[in-house]
């Protein structure tokens, strides 16, 4: 795949770039471990100092950031601008809060000193997807800057500006340099990057096919993977829910960056009692939407993001429709130039359909009617993925229920998915392991050590192993 800036709303090829060779990849891992060697030695009030300038950097640059990542891969100015401040927000979040989080802790083992230290690894590379081009990245890279590690950027080859952009960021806000570094390369070279010794740690976001490639790499080489990949997240409607809401929000959380999120909900199920008026609610809010040029104000939805991820998506429906599914809205590509694919709903989706099972990464609603709670689990969990979920009742019981029986990563209740700097953000099944963001999230990417310190000669030893 080339690595190139390829505009989605009209399909030119803006800027191309040449992937690094052989050479420059290894003068860039040597980089990577003499910055480490250094860096990891520099105090916490540093680190803190360069990534709250960091985020002063993002918060000035937000328009010209934004810009950027619309021109590139489509979402709407207004979210790509949005998504500038959460990353200026992750990073004066790790810089107020990463000390406490990597504090040694004394632990009480009696006649003696116990501490758990958390020290860094090394260099992390981080192969990042294109649909949050800054987001994905900031949220791996503020903590695990703080810790003390240091990060190689393997972004995708559809954003090669915004991975620049990140990179140069960094650079202006204080870090040394390669500290982080950006490695403009195809996923061709992020097995060989992988073995290398000088690199510790791997992390990635994106596919099942791609996150089971990484981890199985890492895995030979013994070294430590964290891996957010696909979700064909859950959206529950039960009789007790304030419907206008439910709806409102089902629509922005199907279509959030033009339905391209892990974390988007997919999959509508909704109570037999209530689901014909949330049905016609449900369409008005999606056929609301306004789709069109992601620069202009008032547009809801820009383009997929590649001319081929609009074809997969609209090969997905009409053979989800080939096997019996019913189209309540949209339903086929739009004309025009671009990758546009309009607010879709599918109904009556039988089990055959691939809708039923696999990620549908454009913004298409799959929606189910259920008779009970219990069927309402049974179904959200009859996914392979098991990222986020979000539902919406009143009743006690029932979110006690959902919260425990549901198979995901995080449940949200009466409100839509999203990611928080204070919560720890990941799934369970096909959609991963491993944590982001919050305490967990900084300590993936550490070594957790105990130390024992005797001052005084002990009368005895703990048993050994």
């Amino acid at each position: 795949m080339a690595i190139a800036t390829i505009n989605p709303v009209t399909g030119e090829t803006l800027r191309t770039f040449d992937a690094l060779t052989p050479r420059e990849i290894e003068h860039r891992l040597q980089r990577a471990s003499d910055a480490f060697a250094a860096h990891r030695r520099t105090g916490m009030g540093e680190r803190a100092a360069c990534m709250r300038r960091a985020g002063e950097i993002l918060e000035a640059e937000k328009d010209r950031l934004g810009r950027l990542m619309t021109t590139e891969m489509g979402k709407t100015l207004s979210a790509a601008i949005a998504e500038v401040k959460k990353c200026a927000w992750v990073c004066r979040h790790y810089a107020d809060h990463a000390a406490g989080m990597l504090a040694p802790r004394p632990v009480d083992v009696g006649g003696a000193r116990g501490e758990i230290h958390f020290l860094p690894l090394g260099a992390v590379l981080a192969v990042m997807p294109w649909n949050f081009p800054l987001w994905q990245v900031f949220r791996f890279a503020a903590p695990g800057l703080m810790a003390g590690n240091v990060g190689l950027l393997k972004h995708a080859s559809n954003v090669p500006q915004c991975a620049l952009a990140i990179e140069d960021v960094f650079l202006r806000a204080g870090f040394a340099e390669g500290v982080f570094q950006t490695l403009l390369v195809g996923s061709d070279a992020v097995g060989g990057i992988l073995d290398d010794p000088r690199v510790a740690a791997a992390t990635l976001t994106g596919s099942t096919p791609a996150g089971q490639s990484v981890a199985e790499r890492a895995g030979r080489n013994l070294k430590k993977t964290v891996l957010e990949l696909g979700g064909s997240d859950p959206f529950i409607v039960m009789p007790s829910a304030d419907l206008d809401a439910a709806a409102r929000t089902a629509a922005k959380a199907r279509c959030i960056n033009n339905g391209q999120s892990c974390i988007a909900a997919k999959r509508f199920l909704v109570h037999q009692d209530v689901a014909d008026e949330f049905e016609r609610r449900f369409v008005r809010a999606m056929e609301a939407l306004r789709v069109g040029d992601p620069m202009q104000d008032g547009v809801d939805i820009g383009p997929l993001a590649t001319a081929s991820i609009r074809d997969e998506v609209d090969e997905q429906v009409r053979r989800s429709v080939e096997a019996g599914a019913r189209v309540l809205t949209g339903g086929s590509p739009m004309d025009g130039p671009g990758f546009f694919y309009p607010p879709t709903i599918l109904a009556d989706i039988p089990e055959s359909a691939p809708a039923y099972r696999e990620e549908v990464f454009g913004p298409v609603a799959l929606l189910f009617r259920v008779a009970d709670l219990d069927e309402a689990i049974r179904l959200a969990n009859d996914s392979d993925f098991g990222l986020g979920s979000s539902v919406w009742t009143r009743d006690e019981a029932e979110r006690a229920r959902f919260i425990a029986e549901i198979e995901a990563g995080m449940t949200f209740v009466n409100a839509m998915v999203s990611s928080d700097p204070r919560l720890p953000f990941g799934g369970v099944k096909q959609s991963g392991y491993g944590r982001e963001l919050a305490e967990f999230g900084i300590h993936e990417f550490v070594n957790i050590k105990s130390v024992w310190i005797q001052d005084t000669p002990p009368d005895d030893h703990p048993a050994a192993e």
